[in-house]
């Protein structure tokens, strides 16, 4: 509690003399959700973990068809940009082919579920409205998402009084530490969509390739036994590497957090178990039998270990 109340402090929480008078957190995740799909908007944010700040500009705007368009670009390094018009989202980067997906939303530092039904997370996760702070010389109401088990973070949001859009996120422990948060530093609600997605209207976009088929579900040799609630799988494929090594891949999620199992055969039978953290993300890799399994996702490393340790072959009907 300790570390709790301090980072509360650190927040500049303002709390509500009565219970009662705290405002609901459900309908704020709605209106984010709503915010996020219909407003124009343009804003900049960074994205600090380990001492570090990467920035990124995002644009989104409806057009006189009520389609969305969206840019999303990271600023530092080279040059990324992505792209959504409707449900067509392009990746441009240099030295790389640009490719298109069908998909209705951006992969990026901000989860898409907060622009879709966020009752998809009731099962796992639960809403509360802790009280009132500042960011950005605005009011904005602190809504927790709290995972009702000890498998997942819990995200903090800081929600715009006047619009409902975000402007701040962090992924903290359920010790109160801090690993990761994203810091919005600018945020213009309009009336007109900004220049770059009136051009983006009439663009030439790759075509859609194959490469983001949502529920992909190849037929594996290895599955993962354990989940934690709500994490279900969304897609998997088998690939073969060097032309000697498949890999097999399953993509988890609960909506809110994505997790990455990679699964291969290996030569060596043992070794120690390796493990890193990037922020709120974990990276566990461990060869068991022969058998490698590398788990990537923003979980405790607990959480990867015990999803790696629950792999096991795919059971076959013999007659």
């Amino acid at each position: 509690m300790k570390l709790i109340s301090s980072f509360l402090c650190m927040l500049c929480i303002s709390f509500p003399a009565f219970a009662n008078d705290i405002e609901q957190a459900k309908p704020w995740l709605e209106r984010l959700s709503t915010s996020l799909k219909t407003l124009n908007y343009s804003t900049s944010f960074v994205v600090v973990k380990n001492n570090q700040a990467e920035p990124y500009h995002w644009l989104h705007g409806v057009d006189d068809k009520q389609q969305e368009l969206e840019i999303l670009a990271q600023l530092n390094g080279p040059r990324r940009d992505v792209l959504r018009r409707g449900n067509t989202v392009s990746y441009i980067e240099p030295e790389q082919d640009a490719y298109s997906v069908s998909s209705a939303y951006l992969s990026g530092p901000i989860p898409a579920i907060f622009s879709h039904d966020i009752e998809a997370l009731e099962s796992s996760y639960r809403f509360i409205s802790v009280g009132r702070s500042r960011v950005l010389g605005r009011v904005a109401q602190v809504i927790r998402i709290v995972p009702k088990d000890s498998h997942r973070f819990d995200h903090w949001l800081w929600l715009d009084q006047q619009s409902g859009l975000l402007l701040k996120m962090a992924i903290i422990t359920r010790q109160g530490q801090l690993l990761e948060q994203v810091q919005f530093t600018h945020l213009d609600v309009t009336n007109d969509i900004a220049e770059s997605l009136k051009q983006l209207q009439s663009a030439e976009l790759p075509s859609v390739s194959d490469v983001g088929i949502q529920n992909q579900q190849d037929e594996l040799f290895w599955h993962v036994s354990w989940l934690p609630q709500g994490i279900e799988i969304i897609k998997s494929s088998r690939r073969r590497v060097n032309n000697d090594k498949t890999v097999e891949f399953i993509l988890l999620s609960d909506g809110l957090v994505e997790i990455s199992v990679y699964i291969n055969p290996s030569n060596i039978q043992q070794r120690p178990i390796e493990y890193a953290s990037d922020g709120a993300t974990a990276v566990f890799s461990q060869i068991v039998d022969g058998l490698e399994v590398s788990v990537v996702g923003k979980i405790p490393l607990e959480t990867a270990k015990m999803i790696a340790d629950s792999v096991g072959p795919v059971a076959t009907n013999s007659q």
